[in-house]
Parts: C-alpha cells; sequence; structure tokens
C-alpha cells in the first residue's frame, strides 16, 4: 500500500505527536508499505530526504522555534502544503491519506478529499475543551470547519477512549460523526534497557503550565537523599527557573532540551518518574519511563490512567502534597518501587510495541478503501 502522511511537525520538530508520526511511518515501511510524509520545513532542514525508508517531504513555513509552533505558522504549513501537493499527487499514485491532528493538518486533507481519501488521527490539542491553556479562541472560530473535517474523514483515531469521549462530546445528536477508533500509541521497548538504578526522580516534557512540573518541584521540599532531574523546553521554562532558585534546593536540576542519547541515559537510570499533567491524551514519555523500568508516578485524569493502568500510582493533579506523599511512598519502600518498575515494563511489552499498532492502522487503511 502507498500511503501519503501529513503532520506539521516531524522529527526534528515538535512535541509528542511528532516522534509517534515518525514511528509509525517507518514500523508501516517494515510492514512492506511505501510512505511519504509532508510536513513542515524549518531553518536549514532538507527540503526532501529519505529517513530510515520513509520519504520526507517539507515545504515552507514561517515557524520560528522547534520546539512550539503558533496558530499562524500552523496556517503557513496548512498553505504551502495545498500548493504542493497537486503536483506530488499527479507523481504519485497514493491509497489513503494519514492525517495527523483534525486542526491544523486536516484542513489540507479536507480541502484534497476528492483525490484521496483521507483518515485522522487526534492527538489532543486539536480537540476543543482539551487543552485549558491553549487554542481556545480558536477552536470557537474554527468549530464548523472542525466538524466538516471530521465528517468527511473515512475514520478518525484517537489513541485514548478519554480522548474519544471528548471528540463525541463536541458533536451534538444532529451531527454526524465517523467511525472512531482507539488505537494507542507505540513504543519498541528494545530501544530502553534498565540499568542500575540511582536515587534519581526523573521529568520529561515540554514546559507548558498545564504539565504540572512546578507541584514536582513544590514537592521537593524536604525529599532528602534523591535528586530531581528535569528535561525538556518550552514557554514556561522561566517561571521554572525562578521556582527553583525560590526553594533554594540543590538537589534539583534543569536541563533543558537535551540529546536523545542523554534522555536515554536518564531514563534507564532513574528510580521515579513523575508526569503531573492535569490534561494529557497519550503521553509517549509515559512509555519511554515505563519501558525503562522507572515507578511512575502520574495523574489520575484524562488519558494518564490509560495509559499505565495498575502498574503506577495515580495522584490528584495541581498537587505537591498528593505527589509528595507518592514519592515519600515509594523512597521508603524500595521493594515496591522495584515491582512497579518491573511491571511496567511488562505492560509495555505485552501492549504498545509498534509493530502490533502499525497492524491495527493497516486494518483501518483497508477497510477505509473497501
Amino acid at each position: 500500500m502507498r500511503i501519503l502522511m501529513l503532520n506539521y511537525e516531524y522529527p526534528p520538530l515538535g512535541g509528542g505527536a511528532s516522534p509517534v508520526t515518525k514511528s509509525l511511518a517507518e514500523e508501516l515501511v517494515k510492514l512492506g508499505n511505501s510512505v511519504d510524509v509532508v510536513t513542515m520545513g524549518f531553518k536549514d532542514l532538507k527540503q526532501k530526504e529519505e529517513i530510515n525508508g520513509v520519504t520526507v517531504y517539507r515545504v515552507p513555513s514561517i515557524r520560528k522555534q522547534q520546539n512550539v509552533c503558533q496558530t499562524h505558522e500552523m496556517l503557513s504549513y496548512c498553505y504551502f502544503a495545498y500548493r504542493f501537493l497537486p503536483g506530488l499527487l499527479k507523481e504519485n499514485k497514493y491509497d489513503v491519506c494519514h492525517t495527523h491532528f483534525i486542526i491544523p493538518t486536516g484542513i489540507v486533507s479536507y480541502l484534497i478529499k476528492n483525490k484521496i481519501p483521507y483518515i485522522i488521527t487526534s492527538h489532543g490539542s486539536d480537540v476543543p475543551n482539551y487543552n485549558p491553556d491553549r487554542f481556545g479562541m480558536q477552536h470557537k472560530l474554527l468549530k464548523p470547519v472542525w466538524k466538516e473535517i471530521i465528517k468527511n474523514a473515512g475514520c478518525i483515531t484517537s489513541p485514548t477512549q478519554f480522548l474519544k469521549d471528548l471528540i463525541l462530546r463536541n458533536f451534538s445528536e444532529n451531527n454526524y460523526c465517523n467511525t472512531i477508533e482507539v488505537i494507542p500509541n507505540g513504543i519498541n521497548p528494545e530501544n530502553f534497557l534498565p540499568k542500575k538504578k540511582e536515587k534519581k526522580i526523573l521529568v520529561v516534557t515540554r514546559l507548558f503550565e498545564r504539565k504540572g512540573v512546578q507541584y514536582v518541584i513544590d514537592a521537593m521540599k524536604g525529599i532528602n537523599g534523591y535528586r530531581l532531574v528535569i528535561c525538556g523546553d518550552g514557554p514556561y521554562k522561566k517561571n521554572l527557573v525562578e521556582r527553583i532558585k525560590r526553594t533554594g534546593s540543590g538537589n534539583i536540576e534543569l536541563l533543558g532540551h537535551v540529546s536523545n542519547e542523554r534522555l536515554k541515559y536518564e531514563y534507564e537510570t532513574s528510580s521515579i518518574f513523575i508526569f503531573s499533567s492535569s490534561s494529557e491524551n497519550f503521553p509517549v514519555v509515559l512509555l519511554e519511563a515505563m519501558a525503562a523500568g522507572c515507578a511512575i508516578i502520574t495523574t489520575n485524569v484524562t488519558g494518564c490512567p490509560e495509559v499505565v493502568g495498575d502498574t503506577a500510582i495515580l495522584v490528584e493533579p495541581k498537587s505537591s502534597e498528593s505527589i509528595r506523599s507518592a514519592l515519600v511512598g515509594l523512597i521508603n519502600n524500595n521493594e515496591l518501587t522495584m515491582k512497579l518498575g518491573k511491571d511496567a515494563r511488562k505492560r509495555v511489552e505485552n501492549n504498545f510495541y509498534w509493530e502490533k499498532i502499525a497492524l491495527s492502522y493497516s486494518k483501518v487503511y483497508e477497510n477505509v478503501l473497501r
């Protein structure tokens, strides 16, 4: 099967959905498919290159930052992708278009719907009322367009039941919504090999206020013998730096953006991983920490519980006290910490291999084409 994949972000650009798109595209190639990706250009990135069997096309954009993309920058991708695609569709005969994000990328798929059928994978921020601190006004203005994009899709996929339910709640009874299938994100667990664990607590996330890193920092008050390492960048970084200074603690380190090799090392040597977001769909960082054998502390809301199942300690969002209580419980019970790490690794191996996920998408493509 020949697959056209659209996402305005593709590594090295973007956050969670970006590496998901890359991993899925490469896994589909391993299964014998041909995959071309049309994504956003940025600075000196090549306009066309082949990466692990996937042909990547990059169209012009006005994007200014690698990790954050503003609404007008996303729309620049839509404009240039729409202008670029007619030539690509003449050159290549694709069976299906797999689009990531209902908004903005789905706008492009909708505009070329008469030339190629499309499915859409929703990732969270493209759904109204998902993200409390971003895109509220944009969703209000684009709601009619959002509904049309969904109604014309061959299928919508969601990584979690939580997000599927949220999509459905945004439709009134009189609106028609195509099939929504839940297909989780994946990982290749062999990329993470648990090593000797240090007395280290790890946070990996893009630094937005809703990610809740500030509550983890506050929870470290009175925690001795363990250090907190924070990996990630974003617009809330300056606030977190100031918060760390105010604590006067010498056991908190904010590394910012780190290389893949450094990130892998931090995962594999950390005893505890905390993901404290108050609104999340399917965080891949949870899968990475689980594969690395970390004991997980995460919030009990939105998509996080679906990822970790019964292999983590769930806490209230926006609660330093809840995080601190969970931390103290793990620090004082090494046997529980080790058990949760082993159980998490086993859950990843049993449920989230990329090959299994890619096969699920292959069935969706076949159903749409029928």
